[in-house]
């Protein structure tokens, strides 16, 4: 009797090797929010990692402006506390006028001529009250006012300062002279402090969340952090995903990445 052996030949599922080159975690271009003229430009921070100014912009009618506001405020303040005392005077005036008023209004013994003078007292002293008041109320206003536009200023101010925090600056796009307006792009940086890689994956990898991602060969605890659901518009085919890995794996770096 003749026996067959049947060989079973087990299927392995091989991963997919991508390579993705380290990029930056973030970068982006940094514009002008104002319309002004280029002072000045710090280009020894190109193409390092910096802290400080970058771009500086013309501020000097706003910091004259500035000075102004602030100096109007005080003296606001000063004619508001003048009026607030005279407004107490003034209503102490004519509420005794008032009460004089009232209480001769009704005697017989007091001419007509007695009535009507105190009642022109009365009306004006009160008048007088209410005007000062309404002047109260217009310094208490325009002190209002000119605090916003001091919040402005000092808006405006810190926009025509660019300064940057620890970020890597690739290239200053204004020189001084320049004038730029809003949305004018002044310079582009990049977040060296974190970094990613960009894959394009099939339709047959998107069931990741089961399985492991291996980089240079290595097993690694990272995740896909992002992935796009629809199909990529360059890469129709593929599907984009987004890992967020260290920094120590070297920026412009070529990785092999395996998910299995």
């Amino acid at each position: 009797m003749k026996i067959f052996a049947l060989l079973v030949t087990p299927i392995f599922l091989f991963a997919k090797v991508h390579y993705a080159k380290v990029e930056p975690y973030e970068s982006f271009s940094v514009k002008s929010s104002v319309g002004a003229l280029v002072l000045d430009t710090n280009l020894d921070a190109e193409g390092r990692v910096f802290s400080g100014s970058v771009v500086m912009l013309d501020d000097k009618l706003d910091r004259l402006n500035l000075k102004a506001s602030k100096k109007n405020i005080l003296n606001l303040k000063s004619m508001l506390e003048i009026n607030r005392d005279m407004l107490e005077i003034q209503q102490k005036s004519y509420q005794n006028n008032e009460e004089y008023f009232n209480r001769i209004s009704k005697l017989s013994t007091i001419s007509k001529t007695q009535k009507d003078d105190s009642f022109t007292q009365y009306t004006t002293s009160k008048t007088q009250y209410l005007l000062t008041k309404e002047k109260i109320i217009n310094l208490e206003k325009q002190i209002i006012d000119l605090n916003y536009k001091v919040d402005q200023l000092k808006d405006i101010l810190t926009k025509k300062n660019i300064t940057v925090n620890n970020k890597f600056i690739v290239d200053i796009l204004v020189t001084p002279g320049d004038y730029v307006n809003p949305s004018t792009k002044l310079l582009n940086i990049v977040d060296l402090n974190s970094a990613k890689i960009t894959l394009y994956l099939d339709s047959d990898e998107l069931g990741l969340d089961k399985k492991s991602i291996y980089i240079d060969d290595k097993l690694t605890e990272y995740k896909i952090d992002k992935l796009w659901k629809v199909a990529d518009e360059k890469f129709i085919s593929s599907y984009k995903a987004e890992i967020f890995i260290d920094k120590k794996y070297g920026f412009s770096n070529l990785v092999k990445i395996e998910i299995k």
